[in-house]
């Protein structure tokens, strides 16, 4: 089957998808004083939708006025909504909270259940906010722009994403380490997390053991010259016990990122930095509801 055929489907079901979970997260609508033109959840689906079409405002509507199954999954058969409405609908500072939401309760639904054993990986990557590459940029004498750097937690038997968090890249991944763990625990404990050497810091170790109860597998970096680590956690992580804990399920996080950024790709539209984090967000919820 062609990929021109299994497109329409996908993205029906990617819509329908968007719609239930935005009915269990987001109240029918924003204020009692509103026209009531259009449920929030409709909107929500719109973004979603956009990002998912990696395309504009004005091309999400282009696409739904084109194909009434879509227009029918979002209940959207009469009337469309103005680019502008999804443009004010998306600079609310709540829709970055509600997409997280959105993002762990799949996490939680897809997390095994009846004892089995679970385990998740921990990394990030980063998206581009301009289609010049870094090689070109660097070349012209410029430097490169800031990315938004998106870590997350993923399940490594489903590949869904427990948690994620939105930043602006360089930076170290321990800064954003606390908060993901913390989104994490609140959704549901694996029993090991595996994590490359940029998570590695003994306060790392303890918040996953001693806090969320899972058990941290982090390959350790050379800090001191002569090769010792220090603190309980960090000396413990030798090559022996990396083997044990079979340390390569750990390239899981890489598959979930691979595969997010052949499928959504990795060069962001919006210019404004508020929506650059908000549309990173509705790239990996829209990549979610796809699997």
């Amino acid at each position: 089957m062609s990929e021109t055929t299994r497109r329409p489907e996908t993205i029906e079901q990617v819509a329908a998808l968007a719609m239930q979970l935005g009915a269990r997260h987001m109240e029918r609508y924003g204020a009692n004083t509103s026209r009531h033109d259009f449920t929030q959840r409709q909107l929500m689906a719109c973004l979603i939708l956009r990002a998912y079409s990696k395309t504009t405002y004005r091309g999400v509507l282009e696409l739904l006025a084109i194909s009434a199954s879509l227009r029918r999954e979002l209940g959207l058969e009469d009337k469309l909504p103005h680019y502008s409405t999804l443009a004010k609908f998306s600079s609310r500072t709540e829709v970055l909270r509600i997409a997280d939401t959105m993002i762990g309760a799949i996490g939680l639904a897809a997390f095994p259940q009846g004892g089995e054993a679970t385990a998740a990986a921990m990394d990030a990557t980063g998206l581009e906010t301009s289609t010049a590459s870094a090689h070109f940029q660097c070349k012209r004498g410029g430097e490169r722009r800031k990315w938004i750097k998106v870590s997350v937690i993923v399940l490594c038997g489903s590949l869904l994403p427990m948690s994620v968090v939105m930043d602006w890249g360089p930076t170290n991944d321990k800064c954003q380490a606390q908060e993901l763990m913390a989104k994490a625990q609140a959704v549901a404990m694996p029993d090991t997390l595996y994590a490359d050497a940029g998570y590695d810091a003994e306060w790392v170790h303890a918040q996953c053991r001693e806090e969320w109860g899972a058990e941290s597998v982090i390959k350790p970096a050379v800090h001191r010259a002569d090769g010792k680590r220090n603190g309980i956690w960090r000396s413990g992580m030798s090559k022996n016990y990396l083997a044990k804990m079979q340390y390569g399920k750990r390239w899981a996080v890489e598959t979930f990122f691979s595969a997010l950024k052949r499928t959504m790709g990795s060069t962001l539209n919006s210019r404004r930095p508020d929506q650059l984090l908000k549309e990173a967000a509705f790239r990996v919820l829209a990549y979610t509801l796809k699997r």
